[in-house]
């Protein structure tokens, strides 16, 4: 459909959604769901994304193997009906729901599981394997060795070792079930026009501006209330309260935490909040990385460690890094700039998770030690470094650019210039995933409600991978990935969290990271959106929603 005709029909539907608000009508089936989003989509391909934008709009467009429970990390069945797992815990069977299709009208089978987890760990699958990066693979999955075909509705999953989390994990986007017919047709341009199973379907993507989806009358479970779900780009958060208000658009994320009393005291408006699974952190690079020649996730002997692109001198020095954790002021920015709707963090993960080291002494705002640990590492005068800032708001961090700012003040008063770098958030990702940063603000939201999530995705060695990093940070101590990789190893939770809580210490006295904040997670609606569920992971699901 053309773009000008697909705008009509919206700003019709958006018209009449206003109309009905306004006289009150009953709950009813049908119209069109705008939502303000903070920045735009970076691929939708499930398997080849790391943001949160894409996943929002990719998790209504594709069904996985399990899904979570509404609300939480407990699993479901979801496209498998049922599963058995071997004595040793190496296998699992799964077998799959029959009648289901694809949104291009293909059958999902066997061969579609195979064909959605093959491209990514199978180096010589191609040309699937070479039209995408597949990070979250390494982060999460290289504990499988393959999967295979059973018969037409059953697929075995075949594990290396035992992984204590690997049930939860398969409830994730990135083994999210794609066409392969879907793949064939769009070839390295797939992520541009995604088929999944799911509620949604793709209609147009208009970079920088909106994803439009219709509903799928031909869904496995019953057909969505909403007919149509569009995620509009607002990045301000200003501007998208303003759209909020005047019914531009009828949801919003990451609310300024300066406007919940504005919001609080609109009837038409309503606040969703709850505490989030995240943390926000400033990474610092420590210097070193290593090529993942064989895209496995992991760090063989054959792949030595390099200097990451971004390697600078001074943040090699583990007193510099002491410093600049001493340096800022963690609690007057969870203060002043979270406004009331974070905690100060001290670890790399939030406190309520299986591990969380709570006998370690967070560094305290402290800025003559700063300059005492500067002088002692050669730097008395400081030197000049550059941060990286993110340009869209985040669940951990719904303003960057002013806590960029008052980190750049901190570092100021001890003798450490600060320069501001910023560019689109695909290419921020990619820099950054690269090590071209020598610092940067980012963070992460759980994705499964396991430690491993956090610890070893976002602190692991092998996580250091220069091109689809996922620790910032590139913290490389090889004890401390042994730990984690024993903790992955293990169902009994005492021990795994002993390992936990050891590379926790690790971390702490390295101090590649300033740990900023744990934030609650708030999204805006209008009065008359009904049946959204928050999710601790913060994804978003908008199957249930309906429209008074």
């Amino acid at each position: 459909m053309m773009k000008s005709k697909i705008w009509l029909v919206l700003l019709i539907a958006v018209g009449l959604i206003c109309s009905t608000t306004l006289v009150g009508s009953a709950a009813q089936a049908g119209g069109t769901l705008v939502f303000g989003s903070s920045g735009d989509a970076v691929r939708l391909d499930p398997a080849d994304v790391t943001d949160g934008e894409s996943i929002q709009r990719m998790d209504n467009i594709f069904d996985g193997l399990v899904e979570y429970k509404s609300g939480s990390t407990e699993i479901q069945p979801c496209l498998a009906t049922s599963w058995e797992t071997s004595k040793d815990g190496k296998e699992i069977t799964f077998h799959l729901r029959k009648g289901v299709k694809f949104h291009d009208g293909t059958d999902f089978n066997a061969d579609a599981v195979v064909f959605s987890l093959r491209r990514q760990y199978d180096k010589g699958y191609l040309p699937w394997h070479d039209y995408g990066e597949w990070a979250y693979w390494g982060y999460m999955f290289s504990d499988v060795e393959k999967v295979v075909k059973i018969d037409d509705y059953t697929v075995k999953l075949v594990l290396k070792t035992v992984n204590a989390s690997i049930m939860t994990s398969l409830a994730m986007f990135t083994v999210n079930i794609v066409s392969p017919t879907n793949a064939a047709k769009w070839g390295p341009d797939t992520f541009k026009h995604p088929a999944g199973t799911g509620p949604f379907k793709f209609v147009e993507w208009v970079k920088a501006d909106h994803i439009a989806l219709e509903a799928n009358d031909n869904y496995w479970r019953e057909r969505p209330k909403l007919d149509r779900l569009i995620f509009k780009v607002v990045p301000d958060p200003s501007a998208r309260l303003m759209a909020l208000e005047v019914g531009e658009v009828q949801g919003i994320e990451y609310p300024d935490p300066t406007h919940f009393d504005r919001i609080k005291s609109n009837p038409d408006l309503k606040l969703l909040t709850e505490p989030g699974m995240n943390v926000g952190y400033m990474a610092m690079n420590t210097g070193y990385g290593y090529k993942d020649a064989n895209a496995n996730g992991v760090r063989d002997a054959d792949e030595p460690w390099v200097k990451t692109p971004g390697y600078f001198e001074p943040l090699t020095k583990k007193k510099v890094r002491q410093a600049i954790n001493y340096a800022i002021d963690k609690k007057s920015i969870v203060d002043n700039l979270y406004k009331g709707t974070a905690i100060v963090a001290k670890n790399g993960m939030p406190p309520f998770m299986l591990g969380y080291n709570d006998d370690i002494e967070d560094y305290p705002y402290d800025p003559q030690k700063a300059k005492k640990l500067l002088a002692e590492a050669g730097y008395p005068d400081g030197f000049e470094v550059t941060l990286y800032v993110m340009p869209v708001s985040r669940p951990y961090m719904f303003d960057p650019p002013k806590i960029g700012e008052a980190i750049q003040g901190y570092l100021a008063a001890v003798g450490i210039t600060v320069r501001i770098y910023q560019v689109d958030w695909g290419t921020y990702l990619q820099e950054t995933e690269a090590g071209n940063h020598q610092m940067c603000l980012l963070g992460w939201t759980g994705d499964n409600g396991d430690p491993d999530n956090f610890m070893n995705v976002l602190y692991g060695p092998n996580a250091c991978s220069i091109g689809t990093a996922g620790n910032y940070g590139f913290y490389n101590d090889e004890e401390a990935q042994d730990l984690l990789s024993k903790a992955l190893q293990t169902y009994d939770e005492s021990k795994r969290a002993e390992y936990y809580q050891k590379v926790q210490e690790m971390i702490h006295e390295a101090a590649p990271w300033v740990y900023l904040a744990h934030s609650n997670q708030n999204v805006v609606f209008r009065a008359n959106v009904q049946g959204y569920v928050l999710h601790p992971t913060s994804r978003k699901f908008f199957y249930p929603v309906w429209i008074e």
